[in-house]
């Protein structure tokens, strides 16, 4: 097989969409191919560790490559959360290729109103 074709042996970056609103913060990983089992997340008030292994698929035998673009090995993404969250108040689910994770922000990080009183 050609090496350009082999299992990566340098971590690929799954692609991730991060948004929030004034209570929450959502992320999503594509991620197809991996098994649950798979992956793992890491989390605290600051930053999530989403980690895995996807496996090469077999191959046909007398097969040649005609294109070969999915990676498979190892990945690794660490982000920087924008705002702190609360660990205890994080859910996550995988389905068809996604996983999704749903965070809590803390109390204190949460927008809050500011009365304004007179004089």
């Amino acid at each position: 097989v050609n090496p350009m074709f082999a299992e990566c042996k340098r971590a690929w970056n799954p692609q991730i969409d991060v948004f929030d609103t004034p209570t929450e913060i959502f992320i999503t990983a594509e991620i197809a191919g991996v098994e649950k089992q798979d992956l793992d997340v890491e989390i605290n008030q600051q930053a999530i560790r989403i980690s895995g292994r996807r496996l090469p698929q077999p191959h046909v035998d007398q097969a040649s490559f005609r294109l070969a673009e999915i990676q498979y090995g190892n990945f690794e993404r660490t982000l920087n959360l924008p705002a702190p969250i609360d660990p205890q108040a994080v859910s996550a689910t995988y389905a068809n290729g996604l996983l999704q994770l749903r965070l809590a922000k803390s109390e204190s990080a949460r927008p809050r109103r500011i009365p304004i009183s007179e004089d």
